[in-house]
């Protein structure tokens, strides 16, 4: 049961502020900027928005929302958002007493209210009926640990004043999360100096403060959710894309070896101008399996990422998965990548080899050991755990292929193998990362098109464009 006398106490205090938002604004400047610069690293420009605790609307107004949606329980608040930002629309409410209008929302954001919120698993288990599957809920929260340099900052008349709050712990708020049925996505720390000092904080605060260990110190925490339980349950239809090149003695085992599942099967076969006759061979394979819904394409360009974006441009699935023609993660794995998907566990299945023995040949020592020092250093990168980031299988919704591929230009054209432009389009698009289990086989024909030394040269330099990209922002 709510406090009503503290809340009535929380909204004349809120009202009392309103007039001197903007100064305390403009002394935390620093504090503020960075917030915003990291909610729009989240929120992709053009989403519809609804932001609890909208204060004066500023906020808000800074993400570019297509349709923004402020609710509040301070009249004052309100007045200011309402004639500062007429374009947006704001609802006097108590977020933690909200109830539906019957619209959902692409973001939900929480800003630093759920430190004033009495009840945090009621207000949460409310925020559902603003969601639909593909929707994110963005929490950003004090780390307790700053508690005491916070009241100081209150007490010095640094900070906007504030009375009795919660602190909560991260795994807090994940359990809470939990409880109403939300899992969280990913989790970034930001700030170890909340104030400018030229030179210093900028330094410090994009390049040390991320650094494990020391990100526990920061400031800020953010926590990015979805809701689950909602995906519809059906039998989707999988378009499954095998680039080739080379592969001719690969194509027909391919094609008699992947399982039924799902409704409808589409399998692209995207040829890589290979000279030991795959073509002819996937010509052949096609005629002789009319049972079979199989479509060829000779790629335009060269690599993998260009076969996989000519092959998804054409494809009808409802889900899109990619197998390797090698062979190498058998084909009879493939049904995991779509139950995982079908029964909302995860929106990004990527396929990992380094958990079961490999088979002597399948990989090589170096390239083992690259590959676990890679899955180390993207796992910190981008918050979501990847212990095989090489894996070629993957297996994602169609619709979130699109998102990814719409916001492309974010990263531009880094990537030849086409894996890491998934992987940090799936990131940068909020996407709930499950990997699957394989077990990795040596080739039963032709030889690796991977050069060891510089390739693992690229990726170095993959693993350093991702770090500015996605962490030093």
């Amino acid at each position: 049961m709510l406090d009503e006398k503290r809340k009535q106490e929380l909204i004349a205090r809120f009202d009392s502020l309103a007039e001197r938002r903007d100064e305390w604004k403009r002394r935390n400047k620093y504090y503020y900027e960075d917030q915003e610069r990291y909610f729009k690293f989240l929120v992709p420009p053009g989403s519809s928005v609804l932001e609890l605790g909208c204060g004066t609307g500023e906020f808000l107004n800074a993400l570019k929302p297509k349709r923004g949606m402020g609710v509040d329980f301070s009249p004052e608040m309100l007045r200011i958002a309402k004639e500062t930002y007429p374009g947006l629309e704001f609802r006097e409410a108590d977020v933690e007493q909200l109830e539906s209008w019957g619209e959902t929302f692409d973001v939900v954001v929480l800003p630093d209210i759920v430190g004033h919120l009495q009840d945090i698993e009621e207000t949460l288990r409310r925020v559902r009926a603003f969601c639909r599957p593909e929707t994110r809920v963005i929490i950003a929260y004090y780390n307790f640990l700053w508690e005491p340099i916070l009241k100081l900052g209150e007490i010095l008349g640094l900070k906007m004043p504030q009375q009795y709050q919660n602190w909560l712990a991260s795994e807090d708020i994940g359990n809470l999360l939990a409880l109403t049925s939300f899992q969280v996505v990913k989790a970034e720390c930001r700030l170890l100096i909340p104030k400018r000092i030229p030179l210093l904080s900028n330094l410090l605060n994009k390049y040390v403060a991320s650094l494990p260990g020391i990100r526990k110190l920061c400031l800020c925490r953010y926590i990015v959710a979805r809701p689950t339980g909602m995906r519809e349950k059906k039998d989707y239809s999988t378009t499954i894309l095998i680039p080739c090149r080379n592969e001719k003695g690969n194509i027909e085992s391919a094609v008699k070896r992947i399982p039924s599942f799902g409704g409808h099967q589409e399998i692209i076969f995207v040829e890589g101008h290979s000279t030991d006759g795959t073509l002819d061979e996937i010509k052949r394979v096609t005629q002789a399996h009319p049972e079979k819904d199989i479509k060829w394409m000779v790629q335009e360009g060269q690599g993998k990422a260009d076969a996989v974006r000519n092959g998804f441009a054409s494809a009808s699935g409802d889900i899109l998965m990619i197998l390797d023609a090698d062979l190498t993660v058998p084909p009879e794995d493939l049904p995991k990548f779509y139950r995982a998907l079908a029964e909302d566990q995860g929106e990004f299945i990527n396929g990992c080899r380094l958990v079961y023995p490999v088979e002597k040949q399948a990989m090589r020592l170096l390239n083992l050991l690259g590959n676990k020092l890679f899955s180390l250093l993207f796992t910190w990168i981008l918050n979501q755990p990847f212990k095989d980031t090489l894996c070629g299988t993957k297996a994602f919704f169609k619709k979130d292929y699109e998102k990814m591929q719409a916001g492309r230009s974010y990263f531009g054209e880094f990537d030849p193998f086409g894996d890491f432009d998934l992987i940090f389009g799936a990131v940068k698009q909020n996407l709930k990362v499950v990997e699957i289990p394989v077990r990795y086989r040596e080739r039963a024909y032709g030889v690796t098109n991977i050069q060891r030394f510089r390739h693992g040269w690229l990726l170095f330099k993959m693993t350093f464009f991702a770090y500015r990209k996605i962490k030093a922002i």
